[in-house]
């Protein structure tokens, strides 16, 4: 893969992120954003287990999808206490996958601000992603497309992000969200996908308070190097083309998607995999 370092700053005014960043649809990394939120200090795993120790919260490993799954189902759910003692003291395949904050444990709303970046933040979806060490998402973009504002929080984690030009040469799952799930893009094998060579992409490692900035639509693989945090806020798309297949994917293509696996089982699921193959094969 043909991989650039995301570009990174200490800090970022309004107007120098609007013109560099957002406008161009360009990822960046700022590394002291945060400084004077009390998460930065407080926000670690100990804090959490305290102040959401008795929260039941929802896991997910990364198993391959299944037809009998529903969408962004759990794999798994534990109390919030139990979970971070396993990241602690043994690697795990666990990871906490949008989990809502305001609505689980409000006074964590105390600890962060809505920064003003240019765009209109979704205050009531600020999410958490918690994972142990080696543990991965699968290459993915978010349903809605939106401008991701990715803060991280103990320990450290490596991205790799890419537009939607790079399409063509991910494998990408029909009627879906993700590429191959069997694809290593830590270390691909590049004689089993080729492809992937010629996909052009970002990556980064991010450290305790720093924000990760990933434009409308991009896919995004993140892997944990050791158990650690992140908070995302969100943000609509604003390019037309972009908000129209937001809507088309919430309104109509998971709704069609878990119709077929109801209709077709495991052989859906197996026909998409295949599709992957036959359809990025065909534009190269």
């Amino acid at each position: 893969m043909q991989l650039q370092q995301i570009d990174r700053v200490k800090t970022i005014t309004k107007e120098d992120f609007l013109k560099n960043y957002f406008k161009p649809q360009k990822p960046v990394v700022i590394e002291r954003f945060v400084e004077d939120w009390p998460a930065f200090t407080k926000w670690d795993l100990d804090y959490m287990a305290n102040v959401a120790g008795d929260k039941m919260v929802p896991l997910y490993d990364n198993r391959p999808v299944s037809h009998k799954d529903g969408f962004n189902e759990p794999h798994a759910k534990m109390k919030m206490r139990d979970y971070v003692e396993l990241l602690k003291t043994e690697p795990t395949k666990y990871r906490i996958f949008l989990w809502n904050i305001l609505k689980e444990v409000p006074q964590l709303q105390k600890d962060f601000d809505f920064p003003d970046f240019g765009l209109k933040l979704m205050k009531g979806l600020p999410m958490l992603f918690f994972g142990g060490r080696d543990s991965y998402t699968f290459m993915h973009y978010d349903i809605d497309l939106a401008n991701i504002f990715h803060f991280h929080f103990e320990g450290k984690k490596e991205v790799i992000l890419f537009d939607q030009k790079q399409n063509d040469y991910l494998y990408k799952i029909p009627h879906s969200l993700i590429t191959r799930e069997d694809i290593d893009f830590h270390n691909p094998d590049y004689a089993k996908w080729p492809a992937l060579k010629k996909a052009e992409g970002y990556i980064a490692n991010l450290e305790h308070g720093n924000v990760l900035y990933m434009p409308e639509g991009y896919w995004h693989y993140m892997r944990y190097i050791t158990p650690g945090f992140s908070m995302s806020l969100r943000a609509i798309p604003r390019n037309p083309k972009n908000l129209a297949k937001a809507v088309y994917n919430i309104a109509f293509m998971r709704y069609f998607d878990q119709l077929m696996r109801k209709l077709k089982g495991q052989k859906w699921i197996d026909w998409k995999n295949e599709q992957a193959i036959v359809r990025t094969n065909k534009a190269l």
